[in-house]
């Protein structure tokens, strides 16, 4: 009789979205899970913390860095009937936040039912910082996985795979802005951003165009004196915008001065007391150790198979959450889920130079597209597609039409820009997307919305059930994401 094989050990790095995620899947598959966590909570960056980081704009790599950028008024950008697990749905609560949108409280509570749920809370090592993944001896299925205790303590400990759970929103990506290192006002990142109060009566410059620099500049616009928001998007109309008294819409930064002054494109100019970048996220895995068979370049995480697996690494080492722009509760579970089987042997990767031949295909294509290198991980409007080939390869059907559906609509609100995007329909809306995802009138108008953008500049009116017909332009992916 032979005795039963032992379990493949797995390292999980973070205990936020993805990793607890990620250890859900592996454990059903029969693996050993140990999830490293460096702070004493879960859930990543859905903690909120009203400490911000000792650099405000997070130059400094010596800096104390907070782990989350949630600001305090935050709320979800997609509706949580997306935001759950195929298996585990986002419930409404008694006593908690009813919204259809909630706030992160609400989310942080749904991610602790989660891993109560399914005893994740269990495998996660608290106050313990990896500072090092790297193979031994060169194999490929054996990594030595290094951690820091609080006490400053270090430990060595093996491990066959290791998952990298640890998220990517405590970098912040800064734009070039000739004259700003002799610019005398104050500079901060969205990352450390968390109530307006501290802006009162000055006048603001928001650099950006996605989520969080629309959410941000109209909280501060209640206290302050004037915001500017700067975006690169070639076909923005310069503007004062109508909803508010206060707040301007420009071209992007083309210099600053030490008088204060700040210049845009479009020739108009303010001298401002305050520089808020909304500009995004840099990858950052400065525990991991790869001979340079993984590399970040320009925002670029690569070579990543599907943005996972690195092919000559595979299925040891993979990646979670790296993909922008996406359903990320969704992506992230089903990605998990394929790693998980890839582990136990139940799916197949391609040969290594296949994944090769796919990762440079899938570059070309983002070049002939004129994409630049650091929207490598944007997945342009791909979403579904994404997901539904995830789902395929774990035999899971495709994503139901009502979330597709759903999505899209929640596209479609976003790109209209209203300040109330998140309100503007009733609970009933939604459930009607829910009960009849056919949507035979709505359906092919908003996919074919989602064609136009994706070729490039639209020009289109929206018409919002509650304001009147206004005209919007806007160039994906080029001016949404600086």
């Amino acid at each position: 009789m032979h005795p039963s094989p032992q379990p493949l050990k797995v390292a999980v790095v973070g205990a936020g979205v993805a990793g607890l995620t990620a250890a859900r899947e592996l454990r059903r598959q029969g693996l050993e899970v140990v999830i490293f966590e460096k702070t004493d909570h879960i859930g990543g960056t859905w903690k909120y913390d009203p400490n911000i980081d000792s650099d405000p704009i997070g130059l400094d790599p010596n800096r104390e860095v907070v782990p989350t950028s949630l600001y305090h008024s935050l709320r979800t950008n997609l509706p949580r009937q997306l935001m759950g697990f195929v298996d585990y749905p986002f419930p409404k609560r008694d006593g908690g936040d009813m919204r259809t949108f909630p706030g992160h409280e609400e989310v942080l509570w749904f991610l602790n039912k989660f891993a109560d749920e399914f005893a994740l809370r269990g495998l996660v090592r608290f106050g313990t910082e990896v500072v090092r993944v790297e193979r031994v001896g060169g194999r490929n299925d054996s990594w030595v996985v290094e951690s820091r205790m609080m006490n400053d303590s270090l430990s060595e400990e093996i491990f066959e795979a290791v998952v990298v759970c640890s998220g990517h929103f405590t970098q912040p990506r800064l734009p070039t802005i000739p004259g700003i290192e002799k610019w005398p006002g104050y500079q901060i990142h969205s990352h450390n951003y968390r109530v307006p109060e501290p802006f009162r009566g000055q006048i603001v410059v928001v650099i950006g165009f996605a989520s969080s620099a629309f959410d941000i500049s109209r909280e501060i616009a209640k206290v302050a004196k004037e915001v500017h928001i700067a975006s690169r998007s070639s076909d923005i109309k310069v503007m004062k915008l109508e909803s508010h008294n206060n707040m301007w819409q420009h071209k992007m930064v083309k210099g600053v001065s030490e008088d204060s002054l700040v210049a845009f494109d479009d020739g108009s100019s303010v001298y401002a007391d305050v520089i808020l970048y909304c500009t995004g996220y840099k990858y950052h895995y400065p525990f991991l150790r790869t001979n340079g068979i993984v590399t970040i370049e320009d925002n670029c995480v690569g070579p990543l198979y599907k943005h996972v697996f690195p092919p000559a690494l595979a299925p040891w080492l993979s990646f979670i959450g790296i993909p922008e722009k996406d359903i990320i509760f969704q992506t992230t579970e089903l990605q998990c889920k394929w790693v998980a089987r890839v582990l136990s042997r139940k799916v197949l990767l391609p040969a290594e130079k296949e994944m090769m031949a796919y990762v440079e295909e899938y570059y070309q294509q983002m070049e002939k597209n004129g994409f630049p290198k650091h929207m490598t991980h944007h997945l342009h409007f791909k979403e579904i597609e994404y997901g539904n080939w995830l789902a395929a390869e774990v035999g899971l059907p495709p994503l139901e039409d009502w979330k597709e559906e759903m999505y899209l609509e929640c596209i479609r609100s976003m790109f209209g820009m209203q300040d109330n995007y998140r309100d503007q329909w009733s609970d009933a809306h939604w459930n009607a997307i829910i009960k009849d995802a056919s949507l035979s009138n709505n359906s092919p108008k908003v996919k074919k919305w989602l064609d136009g953008i994706a070729t490039g500049a639209l020009h289109r009116k929206i018409k919002d059930e509650s304001q009147s017909t206004t005209s919007y332009t806007f160039q994906l992916e080029k001016c949404l994401h600086q």
